[in-house]
């Protein structure tokens, strides 16, 4: 029998440093999204850097499809909750928009200027905005942090209000964090604040799911395995409250590039995503 026991918290989380190569991102990012924001603009297919509160990070980026969209989907970035913006991500629209549905990217404000609460708050905020602006199916996906912000809205505690939680048909958190307790034995955790109250509060694997959630828990074969763990840790506990749950490990991707699906029309992710 062998036992594991987790001492290196920090390790645990730790993605550029156990990746090959893992200094080119958040880098690798930047000039593909800029790349395909400008051309949207151009095209007169994007609205960008739009306020939906009050906050200086509380801006948004929507881009729309040559028709009237089907629906709208709301992707959250990552980042420990502590970094990076909606101006790395725009180029991830393209899988979404080929299929007819407009896209937002959030940014929201970072820690420790707010507490995790808060910015679960503040990406409901957004999603009231925007959704009232696109009818149809809301969608739902975030990477890492963002995994668990949109794993939130679909909690039975979300702050979305009802209107909007009924046209929830889908949530797919990529690499999310779904259960805050361990975050608290790492060294980021001094800048995050999480104490035991707000953990217990905030993840949604220590939550029941709204009524009539789907989520699928979408990972990396090639990620940490705590990112792994805590992917099949949500699918497994809601599938016992009466969610609808999935858990997909792509083979040979990493927490980085796990997210490259969802430019692509043709890829599972955005199939996946939009399916339903």
């Amino acid at each position: 029998m062998i036992h594991r026991q987790i001492s290196d918290w920090d390790d645990a989380y730790a993605n550029g440093p156990n990746i090959a190569g893992g200094d080119r991102w958040p880098h690798a990012w930047v000039e593909p999204a800029k790349i395909y924001r400008e051309t949207l603009l151009a095209a007169g297919r994007a609205k960008l850097d739009q306020a939906y509160g009050n906050g200086a990070r509380n801006r948004y980026d929507l881009f729309v499809p040559g028709a009237t969209a089907k629906g709208l989907v709301v992707f959250v970035h990552g980042g420990f909750w502590l970094r990076l913006d909606k101006s790395f991500w725009s180029h991830l629209s393209a899988g979404p928009l080929a299929h007819g549905y407009a896209v937002a990217m959030l940014s929201y404000s970072l820690c420790p200027q707010i507490r995790i609460a808060g910015i679960v708050k503040e990406i409901a905020a957004a999603i009231s905005i925007v959704a009232d602006m696109i009818d149809g199916p809301l969608l739902l996906v975030g990477h890492s942090a963002g995994g668990h912000l949109i794993s939130r809205m679909v909690s039975a505690t979300s702050p979305l209000p009802v209107r909007l939680a009924v046209r929830i048909r889908h949530a797919v958190s990529i690499s999310g964090i779904h259960d805050l307790r361990p975050i608290l034995s790492t060294a980021m955790n001094g800048h995050l604040h999480i104490d035991e109250a707000e953990a217990l509060a905030e993840s949604p694997a220590l939550l029941r799911p709204m009524e009539n959630a789907r989520i699928t828990c979408w990972v990396g074969g090639g990620e940490r395995a705590e990112f792994v763990r805590q992917s099949e840790l949500l699918a497994n506990i809601w599938t016992g409250l009466g969610a609808a749950t999935a858990t997909v490990v792509e083979p040979d991707r990493h927490h980085f590039n796990i997210i490259d699906g969802l430019a692509d029309p043709a890829h599972e992710l955005t199939t996946t995503l939009l399916s339903g």
